[in-house]
């Protein structure tokens, strides 16, 4: 069973950068599809982007198109999410989750394993 810890949330004005990580363990990373979401107060968790298992594929939600970058190293059993030109309404709890599976998804649904998620608030 594969298990997840992300990490490098925090807080960031409008315009700023952060990057986040998902460190994988208890499993084969590398056959691995992953993907990260948000949830927002109130919200339901949405897409953000997900990955194939060898970074070939990649996925984005329309809201983070050209801001966001998602990566991987199945080396380091790691995967990232770097977030550029932060706006206020990317403000959520960030998870990442993985999935058993050779083709990208989108929804959480199709996803069996999650993270604890990490904190992202922008002020503007």
């Amino acid at each position: 069973q594969v298990q997840l810890v992300e990490s490098g949330g925090g807080f960031v004005r409008a315009g700023g950068s952060l990057r986040l990580s998902c460190a994988a363990s208890g499993g084969t990373f590398s056959t691995i599809v992953m993907g990260w979401f948000r949830q927002a107060p109130g919200k339901e968790r949405e897409f953000v982007a997900a990955i194939s298992w060898t970074g070939g594929t990649t996925y984005y939600a329309d809201s983070v198109k050209g801001r966001f970058t998602i990566s991987r190293d199945n080396a380091k059993n790691t995967v990232y999410l770097q977030m550029n030109s932060l706006k206020p309404e990317d403000t959520a709890v960030y998870y990442c989750a993985a999935r058993r599976a050779v083709r990208v998804a989108t929804t959480p649904r199709d996803y069996g394993t999650w993270g604890q998620g990490t904190q992202v608030t922008v002020s503007s």
